[in-house]
């Protein structure tokens, strides 16, 4: 998960600095106010090898943590074990000749 963030932060810093200041902003309202920005996070992502590597290997356990999220959109600290779950996953992917420094090509 270090990985994923570290990559997140290192190209997409401009879109995770207004995302966080979005969610900052509106504390209970950040799930429908934010979407647009979360996407953008999403969207400069979503094309990095590693990213793409973690959501292909922890595809199960991320859906498990999103939709709980969903569910427990008030109360976000009771995802906690699902966060563990997909950090867990996380740290057994193999990114053995994943291309970690390559800038993402956005379209």
């Amino acid at each position: 998960m270090q990985a994923a963030m570290d990559i997140t932060t290192r190209f997409c810093h401009k879109e995770m600095e207004e995302y966080g200041a979005c969610v900052a902003s509106n504390p209970s309202t950040w799930q429908h106010q934010c979407e647009d920005l979360k996407m953008k996070v999403a969207q400069c992502t979503s094309s990095h090898p590693v990213i793409q590597k973690i959501r292909s290997d922890c595809a199960k356990e991320f859906t498990d943590f999103e939709r709980c999220l969903r569910d427990n959109q008030t109360t976000p600290t009771s995802c906690s074990p699902h966060v563990a779950r997909f950090l867990g996953c996380v740290e057994t992917v193999d990114l053995a000749g994943v291309a970690v420094d390559t800038v993402p090509q956005m379209s």
